[in-house]
C-alpha cells in the first residue's frame, strides 16, 4: 500500500465554489477547501458529497485542506481526483515492482522527460510513460442519493494530443512508448463516453500512435483514508 503520512480525513463537499475551491464541512465546522482538479468530476452535482481530505500546516497556505477523493456509491468506492496524486501512484508502484506487467526490466525511473516538444511524465528504463487521470467519465455505479448533471462530452486537448503524437514518434528510434489511464478507484460500471466536434482527432491520433507501436494500459486502484492500493493492470485496446 501506498501510505498517507496521515490517515486522510473524512468530512463533506456542500458545495462547489470555484474551479478551485469547495465549501465543506469537516466535524461540524464549515471551511473552504482546495479542490485539485479544475474539471468537472463525471457527470455529478458537486454537493453534499462525502469526501476525504488531507491537511496542509504550511503557514504559506491560504487553505490548509485539500479534497482528495469523494464517495459516489453506496460502498466503499472513494474516487480519488487528485491528478497529481497519480504520479506519485505511479512511481511508487513501479519501484514496488507492482507494475511489471507494463515495465520490468528497468535500473532507473525519471521524472519530467523532454521528448520532442514535450516533456513526458516518466522515463522507465528504456520506456516513455505518459500518465492521465480521467474524470469526465466516472466508471462506478453511482449510489442512490447522487445527483447528475447533463453530461460533458469528452473533448481532447492539444497537450494530450501532442503527448500521444510525441509517444509514438520515441518508436522511430526503437525505443518503447506506454500510454498509462489511472483510475484512483474500481470500475463498478463501465460508461460510455460521449463523443464531441474533438473526438474524430482524437480517435485518429489515437489509432495512428497504436499502429506505430504505442501501448495503451490502464490500472485502477483501491482508495482508501489511510493510503492507496493497485487493484488491477491491464493492457487496453484505446482509450
Amino acid at each position: 500500500m501506498f501510505k498517507f503520512e496521515k490517515p486522510l480525513i473524512e468530512g463533506t463537499m456542500l458545495k462547489r465554489k470555484s474551479q478551485f475551491t469547495a465549501l465543506v464541512d469537516i466535524g461540524g465546522e464549515e471551511l473552504i477547501a482546495h479542490i485539485p482538479t479544475t474539471n468537472r468530476i463525471g457527470d455529478v452535482e458537486n454537493k453534499d458529497l462525502p469526501c476525504l481530505l488531507s491537511f496542509h500546516d504550511d503557514p504559506k497556505r491560504k487553505l490548509k485542506y485539500d479534497i482528495e477523493a469523494v464517495l459516489l456509491s453506496d460502498d466503499d468506492n472513494w474516487v480519488g481526483i487528485n491528478q497529481i496524486l497519480s504520479n506519485r501512484l505511479v512511481e511508487y508502484f513501479f519501484e514496488t515492482h507492482r507494475l511489471d506487467q507494463i515495465v520490468a526490466d528497468f535500473d532507473t525511473i525519471r521524472r519530467e522527460v523532454k521528448l520532442g516538444v514535450s516533456k513526458l511524465d516518466f522515463k522507465v528504463g528504456d520506456t516513455y510513460l505518459e500518465v492521465k487521470t480521467p474524470l469526465t467519465t466516472i466508471n462506478v455505479k453511482y449510489g442512490a442519493n447522487v445527483k447528475t448533471l447533463p453530461p460533458k462530452p469528452f473533448s481532447s486537448t492539444d497537450r494530450m494530443v501532442k503527448h500521444v503524437k510525441e509517444l509514438a514518434g520515441s518508436l522511430q528510434e526503437h525505443e518503447r512508448a506506454v500510454f498509462l489511464q489511472v483510475f484512483q478507484y474500481r470500475i463498478t460500471e463501465k460508461k460510455e463516453r460521449l463523443r464531441s466536434t474533438h473526438y474524430e482527432e482524437v480517435s485518429q491520433t489515437i489509432r495512428e500512435a497504436a499502429e506505430k507501436g504505442v501501448e495503451f494500459w490502464e490500472v485502477q486502484m483501491d482508495f482508501r483514508p489511510e493510503g492507496v492500493t493497485l487493484y488491477s493492470v491491464t493492457r487496453s485496446a484505446d482509450l
